[in-house]
C-alpha cells in the first residue's frame, strides 16, 4: 500500500493585505480578496508586487473570481455575492449567498449562552459559461448559479467539514476543493461529487484561497503567505 499523498507547500511571497482569503489566477496577475481590509489586490506572479488595489463594499470576504468582465467576491459576513467593476471595485450589483447559514459546529449555540452564532455566507468562487461555482461552508455544498437570472442550476455535496477554496482541474468538469479544517485538497467530478484524487497539506499551512495556473495549485494562507503546492496531480494510490 502506498504512503499517504502529502503536498509540499512552497511559500512564494507574502500578500499585501493582512488576511488573504480568496485568490484567482489570471494571465495579468494573481487576484486576491483580503478578509481584513476588504481590499482587492492584483499582484505580479513573480515578484509579488502590487499591480493594482482598491477598496470594496464587501464584508470580511472569502472568495474571488473573474468572469463576464467583472470581479465576483463572496462577502461572507453580509451573506452576499458582489459583482464589481474590474478596474475600480465599484459595486455593480449584489446577490444573496446561495449557501448562507449557520456552520455545523455552531448550530447548538444559543442566545441565552451569549454565544449564538450568526449566519455567514460563501467562500471560494470559480466562473465558467456565465455560471458561478460557489463553495459554501454553512451548506457544505458547491452551488452552481446561473448569473443571468441568479438561479441555482446544480449543487454538489462538498467533502469534509469546511469547504473553502476551489479551482478548476485539467480534467473536464472536475474541480479541486480545499477543506481548511481537515487540511485536505481533493479532486471531484461536479456532476455527482465523485472523488478522484486527494492529498494532505501539512501543518502549519492552512489552505484558504485556492487557484490553479499551468496545472499547479496555488494557495493563500489567511495569515499572509501565498505559495504553490508541490504535489503530483495524478492519483498514485
Amino acid at each position: 500500500m502506498s504512503p499517504h499523498k502529502v503536498a509540499d507547500p512552497i511559500q512564494i511571497f507574502i500578500a499585501p493585505g493582512t488576511k488573504p482569503n480568496g485568490i484567482q489566477a489570471a494571465k495579468d496577475g494573481l487576484w486576491i480578496i483580503d478578509q481584513d481590509d476588504n481590499f482587492v489586490y492584483k499582484i505580479d506572479w513573480t515578484s509579488g508586487k502590487t499591480l493594482n488595489s482598491f477598496n470594496t463594499d464587501t464584508v470580511h470576504s472569502s472568495g474571488i473570481t473573474i468572469g463576464g468582465g467583472y470581479i465576483w467576491v463572496s462577502s461572507t459576513y453580509s451573506c452576499e455575492i458582489f459583482q464589481l467593476e474590474i478596474e475600480t471595485g465599484k459595486t455593480v450589483e449584489k446577490y444573496p449567498s446561495p449557501g448562507g447559514g449557520i456552520n455545523a459546529t455552531r448550530e447548538h449555540l444559543t442566545t441565552s449562552s451569549g454565544r449564538k452564532s450568526e449566519p455567514t455566507g460563501d467562500h471560494g468562487l470559480e466562473w465558467k459559461d456565465n455560471c458561478l461555482y460557489v463553495a459554501s461552508p454553512p451548506s457544505q455544498f458547491v452551488h452552481v448559479i446561473d448569473t443571468t437570472n441568479w438561479k441555482e442550476i446544480h449543487k454538489m455535496k462538498a467533502p469534509g467539514f469546511r469547504v473553502h477554496g476551489i479551482a478548476w482541474a485539467e480534467e473536464e468538469n472536475h474541480v479541486w476543493i480545499a477543506d481548511t479544517a481537515f487540511g485536505v485538497v481533493s479532486r471531484h467530478r461536479l456532476e455527482d461529487g465523485r472523488c478522484y484524487d486527494a492529498f494532505r497539506v501539512p501543518d502549519p499551512v492552512q489552505i484558504h484561497g485556492l487557484t490553479i495556473k499551468d496545472n499547479i495549485l496555488w494557495y493563500a494562507d489567511d495569515r499572509g503567505p501565498i505559495g504553490k503546492l508541490s504535489v503530483s496531480m495524478d492519483p498514485d494510490f
